[in-house]
């Protein structure tokens, strides 16, 4: 309103001006003389100014006559849109203004403005791939998720913007939290530009979550053939993906291709701790104990792990104790002095009821780097060896509060997880969790005290140690020679004997109960 009444006095102003100026030039009584062909004109400045103004008025309809007739001799020489050119020449030049305008207002932030310039364009200008493509962006910059999504889906019918139009309806999808919709527009864009880096890290993204592990593997793919991954970590997803697509086979039954699945896993990724697991759990299936052995070792030698050792064990469930130490022998050979393999050694010589020796393997490891499977074990070894109940209880009642030791970890939110999975739960990494321990402990299960290795006990799942099978409060410190007390007849004396096979270091744990 304030900037209407100022070009209107503005415009009164020179209205004024221009009225002043005329009189002056009346009053001075000077006169122009023109003389052309024998004809001789005399002009007062007032009317030489007016005369100069109707030349230049002149000269510009004659030029807009000729413009006229140069659009009418290409009409009539076959180009059928000339005439409406020349009338829409006007048209054109203020509409590609508002285009320009709205795309500052656009980048300035000013989204109503950037609004309104772009639909004046669209009414001036007859290129809906231009202008309905700008008021797509400035409806989406604004708020307006009708308008947008009516203009994206307005763009689909033209080549020229199709995959424009995909982007902005995927864009609008995922923030309205609709990942299935996202999906098919994700997939739609992909197959119109492949090469896509942004659509590529999209749609892997939403293959990963909706579990459809085969296609997120050619999603894969087609980022090494663009240049966007290099091999090597190419390489290392593709196998973190061909686990989990094995993973999925199992669970839908198909054991023949999960094996080959488990066992391409292995292939690409020797070092991936999951894929040997079920790689070698494939190969017991194939009746190929060998082959298991094999990628375990490999396996083993770059990172000592639970699960492998679980999987170890695994390949002869029903073997001896003393047979177990005796097999395992080559495969611990392998990192001697690593504490997951001094701590599988000592759990399989507690299982054959060595437990001299398996105090010897442990070693310092409960002082030194004291952890609830660390110091499970040394309560183990002493109860095995007749060591007091105050013994035992002062060991778990340390456990209690010692570390888990390592676990899964993210390497991008420090999140710990239970078990490992390609994409970390909490934030959205992609082959971010890593066998470690923890850079903060957080908060520990409820109920836990530790894990022991599952090979102990014949079986797949860990068996865990409850904190509700101790006292809550540790064993109190030796009193001073107590006064004499009535006789009472003695408890038997201890006996040191060996743990018979099916005797577990769970079961001893309970007896101290």
């Amino acid at each position: 309103m304030l900037w209407s009444l100022t070009k209107v006095v503005l415009f009164l102003l020179l209205i004024a001006c221009l009225a002043v100026l005329g009189g002056l030039l009346s009053d001075t009584g000077e006169a122009l003389r023109i003389s052309a062909a024998g004809l001789e004109f005399t002009l007062g400045p007032l009317q030489a100014v007016i005369a100069v103004l109707l030349l230049f008025a002149l000269v510009w309809v004659i030029l807009r006559v000729i413009g006229f007739l140069s659009a009418t001799l290409r009409f009539l020489n076959g180009d059928e849109t000339a005439i409406s050119r020349y009338f829409d020449r006007n048209r054109e030049r203020k509409g590609y203004a508002a285009i320009s305008e709205a795309l500052v207002a656009l980048a300035s932030g000013e989204h109503a403005a950037a609004m309104q310039r772009a639909r004046a364009a669209e009414r001036l200008l007859k290129k809906p791939e231009l202008t309905t493509l700008l008021v797509a962006q400035a409806a989406e910059a604004s708020g307006d998720g009708r308008i947008a999504v009516n203009a994206w889906k307005s763009l689909l019918s033209n080549e020229q913007t199709r995959f424009a139009a995909m982007r902005g309806l995927l864009r609008h999808k995922l923030a309205e939290g609709d990942t299935d919709t996202a999906l098919k527009l994700a997939e739609k864009a992909f197959a119109l530009k492949p090469r896509h880096a942004e659509t590529q890290d999209i749609l892997l993204k939403l293959q990963a979550d909706s579990r459809d592990w085969k296609g997120a593997r050619t999603t894969l793919g087609e980022k090494l053939r663009s240049g966007e991954l290099p091999r090597s970590v190419y390489r290392r997803r593709d196998a973190l993906l061909a686990l989990q697509e094995a993973k999925a086979i199992t669970d839908e039954g198909s054991t023949i291709e999960a094996r080959e699945a488990a066992i391409e896993a292995n292939k690409l990724s020797p070092d991936l701790i999951p894929a040997a697991v079920i790689a070698a759990r494939a190969l017991v299936e194939k009746d190929d104990r060998k082959g298991a052995t094999r990628v375990l070792k490999k396996a083993w030698e770059v990172l000592p792990h639970p699960d492998l050792a679980a999987a170890f064990a695994a390949i002869e469930p029903d073997e001896a104790p003393a047979d177990r130490v005796k097999r395992f022998k080559p495969l611990l050979q392998a990192r001697p002095q690593d504490e997951e393999t001094r701590l599988t050694r000592a759990e399989l010589l507690l299982a054959d009821g060595d437990f001299p020796g398996a105090r010897a393997v442990l070693g310092t490891l409960a002082e030194d780097h004291p952890t609830q499977r660390t110091l499970a074990i040394l309560a183990a070894v002493e109860r095995g060896s007749g060591a007091e109940d105050a013994v035992v209880r002062r060991i778990l009642a340390r456990a209690v509060t010692a570390s888990r030791g390592p676990q899964w970890c993210c390497d991008k939110c420090q999140a710990v997880q239970d078990d490992w999975a390609p994409i970390c739960p909490d934030c959205g990494g992609f082959d971010t969790l890593s066998w470690r321990e923890p850079l903060h402990e957080g908060r520990k299960p409820a109920g836990v005290l530790a894990r022991l290795a599952p090979f102990l006990f014949g079986q797949e799942k860990p068996v865990l140690i409850e904190a509700e099978e101790i006292e809550d409060t540790p064993a109190p410190a030796p009193d001073p020679e107590p006064a004499p007390a009535p006789q009472t007849p003695p408890d038997p004396p201890a006996e040191v004997v060996e743990a018979p096979p099916g005797l577990t270091p769970d079961e001893i744990l309970r007896r101290a109960n």
